[in-house]
């Protein structure tokens, strides 16, 4: 959890009075101490003049204890004033989360002046949030200073030992143990704070890439949502339209955005619906490269209707023309080229010698309501299919005559393998529309 460096001041604040009341040792003032009482030393501001605490003669009547025992009676209870301090050190974690939290909930309220900065409580020149400045480079700065006037204390100790008792000087070791352990203590203040800037950098990140994350998340739920709305089907079911092309122009047309593969046999079923006259004109037409007419559905002029495969010709039996709806199917096999008519699911027709043993191309176009002499395009206005149109598919083999019927008589709903009938599949051009269709037994009872 995220510390700042606020929370450091109750540590060194603890730091300089438990340092000067080790210092001190049983001085206090200039007054000479009865034996058995003891004083209390108060934390001095941390701008004071390091004056240190003036030390009053050691007397040298007998029971006394010798300076030099004196002194490092004192120097030990620094070494222990300074260990207990790693340990508040150490249980001040609590409280500077605490204090982290309540620094962030400051930040946050509505206690800012209009220059942006944190009100003074009245009479005062200090921030009512504390003494240590937020930036880590003054606070480092600030401790720095006091650990300044924490060695000019000691230096100041010194030499007042150093002029009330017998010996020149204090010993080299033990001079060097306190400068050691002042200098540990010094460093392990400076890494706590680098350890909180640290910790406060870390956090932030994990925030930023977390906030980044989760608007990635939202930005990608957003688009699909998008996706959804625009590619949603206003009809009930997917296969729930028709293709209306009510003018016989060159430019009204529907496309299958699917293709056919290579194909054996076949079965295309389809309800339509025209009163177009002379003939309802082209249903569909499949076009390859080489070959216009690969597989065309054409009823033009006063010809009976047509298929032509691969530019070869049969006429089938069907009558459709006469303004209702009516239910088509035809089967074709490479095998013999042999074919089927059905119409509103009776078989009125069946032939062979159609394109025997020819494959239906691969990768061709696919129109509705036009006829193609070029792949995808050059129409022609007097062959143009008048009328409205539903539920094209194709299946890749050839259905049985039951299938058909129930297909037909709404008994069973079966989309083609191949091309299933489903308005993402199916694109109109030039002001043909899509419409919903009527139910399938309406239709039915249209027949």
């Amino acid at each position: 959890s995220p510390r700042s460096p606020a929370g450091m001041l109750p540590v060194v604040a603890g730091l300089l009075l438990a340092v000067a009341a080790g210092g001190r040792g049983s001085a206090a003032g200039d007054q000479e101490s009865p034996p058995g009482s003891r004083f209390v030393c108060t934390s001095l501001p941390l701008d004071a003049v390091g004056a240190g605490c003036p030390l009053p003669p050691v007397p040298m009547q007998g029971g006394a204890l010798p300076p030099e025992e004196e002194l490092k009676a004192t120097v030990l209870q620094l070494r222990e004033t300074v260990l207990q301090q790693k340990e508040t050190i150490g249980s001040q974690r609590e409280a500077i989360r605490e204090l982290t939290g309540k620094l962030s909930r400051c930040e946050s309220a509505d206690g800012k002046s209009a220059t942006g900065t944190w009100k003074k409580e009245p009479g005062k020149g200090k921030d009512t949030m504390g003494d240590l400045p937020r930036d880590p480079a003054q606070v480092i700065d600030q401790l720095s200073r006091t650990m300044q006037t924490l060695k000019d204390r000691l230096e100041s100790l010194e030499h007042q030992l150093r002029a009330n008792v017998s010996y020149a000087a204090l010993p080299n070791d033990l001079r060097e143990m306190l400068q050691r352990r002042l200098g540990d203590l010094e460093r392990q203040l400076l890494s706590k704070v680098a350890e909180l800037e640290d910790e406060k950098s870390l956090l932030h990140n994990e925030t930023s890439a977390h906030r980044q994350k989760t608007e990635t998340a939202l930005n990608a739920l957003l688009e699909r949502v998008s996706e959804l709305e625009k590619g949603n089907s206003a009809f009930k079911s997917p296969d729930e339209f028709k293709v209306s092309l009510p003018l016989r122009t060159n430019y009204l047309y529907g496309k299958i955005k699917k293709t056919l593969p290579e194909l054996y046999a076949f079965t295309v079923c389809l309800w339509l619906r025209s009163s177009a006259s002379p003939g309802i004109g082209t249903p569909f037409s499949y076009a390859v490269p080489g070959q216009a007419n690969e597989i065309v559905l054409i009823e033009w002029g006063n010809n009976p209707i047509e298929l032509l495969i691969n530019d070869k010709v049969a006429q089938l039996p069907l009558f459709i023309s006469d303004g209702k709806w009516h239910h088509i199917c035809i089967t074709w096999t490479t095998r013999d080229g042999m074919w089927e008519a059905f119409q509103d699911g009776e078989k009125l027709g069946t032939g062979e010698n159609l394109a025997p043993w020819h494959p239906i191309k691969p990768g061709g176009v696919l129109i509705l309501g036009q006829e193609q002499d070029t792949v995808g395009g050059r129409f022609d206005a007097t062959q143009a299919f008048v009328g409205e149109m539903s539920q094209f598919n194709i299946w890749d083999r050839v259905l049985k005559a039951e299938d058909i019927m129930n297909i037909a008589n709404c008994s069973i709903n079966m989309p083609g393998n191949i091309i299933p009938w489903v308005d993402n599949n199916v694109d109109v051009f030039g002001g043909a529309t899509k419409w919903p269709v009527e139910t399938c037994e309406e239709r039915v009872l249209d027949l």
